[in-house]
């Protein structure tokens, strides 16, 4: 099958075996709950997967705004389970957009026959414990309940679209589009006056294509966010031989490295080059491009004078590039470190406030009072509009969990369990809730790290414990409340130790009122990560108790 031909993520297909018993069901069928499915079927095991969304590809079937595209490079941001899908695939660009990644995801589920066990377009419910044969009871919303001996979720921390309470946005009579779920035909926004409220990642990436089709448009910022050029290039045939001769030693890089890429930082701190030797250190960290830029010297969110050399250098060249020194002033965060808030990516994003159709509203200084059926009304102004995005974000992390009833020991919720904010050992499991198991969330590196990698370095983890589950005659496995609680700590402490928690990120769910204030990422880094549960395992699997079957 020729790699740029998998069929499109609507398709219908056939679906998985209606048996009432398997051995795991896998919640989401984005990059996680593929590699999943293909690894615990070839196991041997019987695996369903429930995905809400008609397609495949989790957060890439969702986010079709204009101008998505991923920040870490193509080469790296893709399964390295299969050498063969590795040596057929090839990508066009250093940065694939939305389309070209659901291309690939959708050859990947085509490839290895995945869609016979998904059930599309259907969302798990309930997620019960029957505590005495410690299986788990799944229902969806269309009425289906089987029994599963374990349960991963894999819907990923960016999934749970966050909608702001503006009081009377239900009234607005124009479009409303939010960037998480965009309409899959597109938006035309030819001569309409346009909002958008939000300039975090998705309002950064789609404004300047806004910009390009619309009459007016309204740009609401309430905080600045700090982004680089994506420096994004179409990929030669060379360059792409390159790769994938390197493929081996760049993968073994990247899944010892901080963030899942082979990229290393500068092998000295910040303050301890030369002025000279730190600015061409940041400049080719620039012309790379994207998110490296807030790891290239390796004191960078630990140190607040280290850190400043970063932003003075990226605020020289963002100033260079706007025409307007008011609005330069505005667009420049003044509230939070340089990569204590995820640095963004973009595409001429700060030139396009040159436009004269681009207006930018500062929230701060006018926040906004109420929405009609015509248009934004600010404390300061009116804006009629025809059109509203909202590109808002997600309740992340913890979100889409939230909206499952998961009910584990003594009919104790999940949600209950993490009130003051997720408990978990590791990142993939939690006291009382024996057998389940939650992909790239809060405890592990998650949205710090290439997820793809991550998702394999879970699934592999996963796969493994119950191998050695079956080998020793266990039922089940579940994390000691000691470990939860040590684990929580060691989290706790390592963010405290960096420039992290200062800034009101989503990353501690400082975006959600009324969300706990828990720092959820671990930010010891992907390499130091894998060790860690590397280390778990071979002593086996300490901080766990398994549960072997009574006589």
């Amino acid at each position: 099958m020729n790699a740029q031909s998998a069929s499109s993520a609507g398709t219908p297909s056939p679906q998985a075996d209606t048996g009432a018993d398997v051995d795991v069901v896998v919640v989401g069928a984005g990059f996680a709950g593929l590699y999943a499915l293909h690894r615990l079927r070839g196991a041997g095991l019987a695996v369903r997967v429930f995905e809400a969304g008609d397609g495949v590809g989790g957060v890439w079937y969702w986010n079709r705004y204009p101008g998505a595209r991923c920040d870490v490079e193509s080469v790296d941001y893709s399964y390295s389970f299969s050498e063969e899908l590795q040596q057929d695939w090839d990508w066009s660009e250093k940065y694939a957009t939305q389309p070209e990644i659901l291309r690939y995801v959708n050859h990947v589920a085509d490839r290895f026959d995945l869609r016979r066990d998904i059930t599309f377009g259907t969302r798990v419910t309930d997620t019960v414990l029957d505590e005495q044969t410690l299986r788990w009871q799944v229902s969806t919303d269309a009425g289906e309940t089987i029994s599963a001996r374990f349960v991963i979720f894999a819907v990923g921390p960016l999934s749970n679209a966050n909608i702001p309470a503006i009081e009377g946005l239900d009234e607005f009579q124009g479009g409303v589009y939010h960037t998480a779920h965009w309409p899959h035909e597109g938006v035309d926004f030819t001569g309409k006056r346009v909002g958008v409220i939000g300039t975090g990642s998705s309002g950064i990436q789609t404004i300047p294509f806004i910009a390009e089709q619309a009459e007016q448009l309204h740009v609401f910022q309430r905080s600045a966010n700090y982004s680089v050029p994506a420096g994004n290039v179409p990929l030669d045939e060379e360059t792409r031989r390159a790769q994938k001769a390197g493929y081996a030693e760049r993968r073994r890089l990247s899944f010892l490295s901080g963030g899942g890429s082979p990229h290393q930082a500068h092998p000295s701190n910040a303050l301890e080059v030369s002025e000279e030797e730190r600015r061409e250190a940041y400049e080719k960290r620039w012309q790379l491009g994207g998110v490296l830029f807030s790891k290239t010297f390796p004191d960078q969110v630990l140190d607040a004078d280290a850190n400043a050399t970063a932003r003075e250098f990226w605020e020289g060249k963002v100033r260079a590039v706007i025409d307007d020194p008011e609005v330069a002033e505005l667009l420049i965060p003044k509230d939070h470190a340089i990569g204590t808030k995820r640095i963004c990516t973009d595409a001429n994003y700060y030139q396009t406030y040159n436009r004269a159709n681009v207006n930018l509203v500062n929230l701060k200084a006018t926040p906004i009072a109420r929405i009609d059926e015509t248009g934004v009304d600010t404390t300061g102004e009116r804006y009629e509009l025809d059109a509203l995005v909202l590109a808002t974000g997600f309740d992340a992390m913890t979100g889409s969990l939230e909206k499952v009833n998961i009910v584990g020991r003594d009919g104790r919720t999940l949600n209950q369990a993490w009130a003051e904010g997720p408990r978990t050992y590791l990142g993939l499991g939690t006291d009382g809730f024996p057998n389940l198991f939650n992909l790239t969330g809060p405890g592990s590196p998650s949205v710090l790290a290439n997820m793809v990698l991550h998702s394999e370095l879970h699934v592999n983890w996963v796969a493994d414990l119950i191998e050695h589950l079956d080998t020793h005659g266990a039922v089940a496995i579940e994390a000691t409340a000691d470990a939860v609680t040590s684990w929580g700590r060691e989290c706790t402490e390592r963010a405290a130790s960096t420039l992290m928690t200062t800034a009101n990120s989503w990353y501690l769910g400082a975006n959600i009122p009324g969300k706990p204030r828990v720092f959820m990422p671990f930010v010891g880094g992907f390499g130091a990560y894998g060790e860690i549960i590397a280390e778990v395992a071979a002593a086996g699997y300490k901080g766990f108790e398994l549960i072997v079957a009574s006589e």
